[in-house]
């Protein structure tokens, strides 16, 4: 199995790999993007099905990316020629296309055109058609693409296909790493605060205007932050995994303000949590959440600090938001993703 280690595709891959045990597969997870941090090998260690396969070697949707891309192929086809997998799981679009031995698995879960199209509203410009082709080729060389949710696996077949065979697997948690503890008086958001798609500064702007707290956490370019917001402690910068889980036990309130989401594993970490969802009104969101979230148009601040004084001002109103979250969370365990895989697994073996 692929992974890169920057974005939510690194927690997707763990808890996959974990839930994976109780059927006898042992996962080995090779690492791309960025060398592990303390936290993620930790983390690791803690799984005993897992083995990890380290790199550095640049994703695909990195600056001049492509000759690392190339070099990673060719590791990857060593560790395959090595280890003798039953099933290749790609978690990155471009290895799509090498020559694999065994049967390959290749997931969506995001895609710099479908980004651009949701964050821009324009396609990428032409330095990015390279990206495009590699992408379709890695794509359409899969034996099988799985889509996060039916509305990003319907927009990338659309994009980049046909596509031999598709499926739609959700992600899912373990609820039991999960807590709820006594709420404090906060609203809290959390991704890579530098990516436009995840909309973070429409919740860094409601600072001062709802009565409560605004926390942010992840990697941020803090110097591109207002000054007030820094000086109120607003953005927390990134967090280990545990700190998250405790922040997100005592948060009432979780916001992801998205213009682009095909999952948002998030929300589901905070709905886990007890919080009340507050969600950007996207086709993904709208499909993973239905009515245990409350909406807002991506770019209406006034809509957003309606909501969040409505939820706040309203203590009733807030419990019922929180128990809808909950409730809508029990259907994304990582029990039932890891059931799914199986049985994708064992129709391309078979």
């Amino acid at each position: 199995m692929t992974a890169d280690t920057i974005g939510g595709v690194w927690t997707y891959a763990c808890e996959l790999a974990k839930a994976l045990e109780p059927f006898g597969v042992v996962v080995h997870l090779a690492c791309m993007g960025q060398p592990l941090s303390e936290d993620q090998s930790q983390y690791a260690a803690k799984t005993a099905n897992l083995r990890i396969h380290a790199s550095s070697y640049k994703l695909e949707w990195m600056a001049d990316p492509w000759e690392d891309v190339a070099e990673a192929g060719k590791w990857l086809n060593e560790l395959e020629a090595r280890l003798q997998p039953d099933i290749i799981h790609l978690n990155n679009y471009a290895h799509g296309s090498l020559e694999w031995n065994a049967p390959a698995v290749m997931v969506a879960h995001s895609c710099v055109f479908t980004w651009w199209r949701a964050v821009k509203s324009e396609d990428p410009p032409a330095e990015w058609h390279v990206y495009y082709d590699k992408v379709r080729e890695g794509l359409r060389n899969a034996d099988m693409v799985v889509g996060v949710s039916r509305v990003f696996l319907d927009d990338v077949a659309a994009l980049y296909g046909p596509l031999r065979q598709t499926r739609m697997i959700h992600n899912g948690l373990d609820p039991q790493d999960y807590h709820i503890r006594k709420k404090q008086d906060m609203v809290f958001g959390m991704g890579r605060v530098w990516d436009e798609g995840k909309n973070l500064s429409a919740l860094a702007s409601m600072h001062g205007r709802v009565g409560w707290p605004i926390r942010i956490a992840g990697s941020t370019r803090l110097e591109e932050a207002e000054d007030g917001q820094n000086a109120a402690g607003v953005f927390m910068g990134r967090l280990d995994r545990e700190k998250i889980r405790e922040v997100l036990s005592e948060t009432p309130i979780y916001v992801l303000p998205a213009k682009y989401e095909p999952f948002g594993l998030s929300a589901l970490e905070a709905a886990f949590s007890g919080c009340a969802l507050v969600l950007g009104d996207i086709p993904t969101l709208r499909e993973i959440w239905g009515d245990a979230a409350i909406y807002f148009p991506p770019g209406d601040a006034e809509r957003l600090e309606f909501h969040l004084k409505s939820l706040i001002g309203t203590p009733e109103l807030l419990a019922h938001r929180q128990k809808l979250a909950v409730e809508k969370a029990q259907q994304y365990s990582a029990d039932r993703m890891s059931a799914s895989y199986i049985y994708a697994y064992q129709e391309l073996i078979a």
